[in-house]
This record gives C-alpha cells, structure tokens and sequence, in this order.
C-alpha cells in the first residue's frame, strides 16, 4: 500500500535554509527533496529536454521508489499537438531511460484549446507510444467536465490504453479572491475546471492546487482525504501533489497531506524523517 506525494517542483529558493540545507549545491537538491517527499511533476521537462548527465544525477539522487511524472516536451504537446512528434518523442525517451521505474508516469499535459474534436490525434499518439511506460492525460478544455458524452468518450480512450486522467483540482484557490501577489499571479495563469475525482488505473494522479493561507489549503483539501483512502483501500497507488500559488510550505503541506490519509488508513506507511535543514543542536 503507497501513497506517494510531492510538490511541483524540488528547488525552490524559499525552501533553502528554511525545510532544506542552506547553503546546498544544485546537485544535491533533489536528493535533500526525495527525503521530504516521495514525488515530483517534472515540470522543466516541458520547457526543455534535459541532458542524459542531468538524468543520470536525478537517477543518483533518489532511491528507486521515489516517482518522478514527467511532462512531455511543450514541442510534442502544444507546438505540433501530438502529430509529426516521433523524433522529439524517442529523443526525449532515450534521455529519462536511466529513470527507469522512477519515471513512474509520462504526462500529457495538452493545451485549453485541445478539444472534443482533437480525440482522434490523442488516440493515435497514446496507440503509438511504448507501452513500457503509464501515461497520465492532462486536459483543461471544459467540454470535457461539462459534457458527459465527452467526459465518457475521453474516459473510454483512456481505459483502452490503460492511461490515467489526471485530476486538476484548482477550486480551492478560485473559492475566494485572491490575497497575495502569488495568489493573483495564479489567478490569471490556472485553468479553473470543476473538480474531478476519480480513477482510470491502478495509479491515479492528483495536482491540487491550494492558497497561500496554510488553513484555506488544508481545508479545502478535505474531500481528498476520503477519496485517496478509498482508493488505497480498493489496492490503488495513488500519487498526490500539493500546491500553492507561492509554494513556501508545499513540502510541509504534501507530507500533512499524508499524514491525514494515514490516520484514516493506519496500515499506510509512514514517511520516512527529512534531512533537517540545520544542524542538530543540544538544547
């Protein structure tokens, strides 16, 4: 039974000194992360297709259970929509090979603008690719929570090439006006969906998206603590990850998350103690 949870990202300039070891080499970061949490959205990978050095170190840094879910290059996803991509695709597939089962999940975050009628270039590039890795299918075009026919028609899909949906929770953070510069910032640039919660596979995915305000995060992610422990009771692996707008205690919060759905679920493991982010002291 595993729950894993982690952030959006694993350096993070706040964190440094405060959660974390300050001063801490670029390379060495991950590591001081992974002892906080358990996962990791591979964010930068949309931007830029990283180095085999700079795979290799990530391989280094973590244990082998440690999850990374990897967003697909914006190249494949967003410039070309899935059609044409098989020279960025293996590129991109030779490069995280040292993950291995680290790369728990390749995500397909595809643009608002990816619609109903776009089904068929989705179907066709999930058909294609190896079936070595789970795929996790992140959409953000309404039709898809709003329609049932859409909704059912996507879920099809995906069951049929055992791809999850991931569920983008963002309701918390549109629930009342935003207060902080981040929170602002957020509210321009995240998609608002209605809430999902359900699972295609045996590792569902969750991106909730809190406040700034710890109280407002924590309680609007109490619908989640039920649903994660239903499904780690029905044999699921879920993977959770935490956020706010400025992401200052999304460690903290991500393992306070886990803490909860362990105290619905006692046989849950716990997380193992985080390298401190001073020295220990007698007093």
């Amino acid at each position: 039974m595993k729950l894993h949870v982690g952030c959006a990202m694993w350096s993070h300039a706040a964190w440094q000194g405060r959660h974390m070891p300050h001063p801490l080499p670029q390379r060495e970061r991950l590591r001081a992360y992974s002892s906080f949490c358990s996962a990791v959205e591979g964010n930068t990978t949309f931007y830029a297709t990283p180095t085999l050095d700079t795979v290799r170190s990530w391989a280094e840094q973590t244990d082998p259970d440690f999850r990374f879910i990897l967003k697909l290059p914006r190249t494949v996803t967003h410039d070309r929509r899935l059609a044409n991509v098989e020279e960025p695709v293996r590129a991109f597939l030779n490069v995280i090979e040292p993950l291995g089962t680290r790369a728990h999940a390749l995500w397909v975050q595809l643009p608002p603008s990816f619609a109903p009628a776009d089904l068929g270039a989705l179907a066709a590039f999930l058909h294609r690719m190896p079936r070595t890795y789970r795929y996790a299918v992140e959409v953000r075009h309404r039709a898809f929570f709003e329609t049932r026919q859409w909704e059912q028609n996507l879920s099809r899909l995906l069951n049929g090439v055992g791809a999850e949906w991931v569920n983008f929770d963002s309701t918390t953070m549109f629930a009342s006006p935003p207060t902080t510069d981040a929170e602002r910032e957020a509210w321009m640039k995240k998609p608002r969906l209605p809430r999902r919660a359900h699972a295609l596979t045996a590792n569902p995915v969750v991106r909730y998206i809190g406040r700034d305000d710890e109280a407002l995060t924590v309680e609007g992610w109490q619908p989640w603590l039920d649903v994660v422990a239903g499904w780690l009771r029905e044999g699921r692996s879920p993977t959770v990850f935490i956020h706010t707008p400025d992401n200052v205690d999304a460690p903290i919060l991500a393992r306070r998350f886990h803490d909860q759905v362990r105290a619905l679920v006692p046989e849950l493991a716990s997380l193992p103690e985080p390298i401190p982010a001073g020295p220990a002291t007698l007093f």
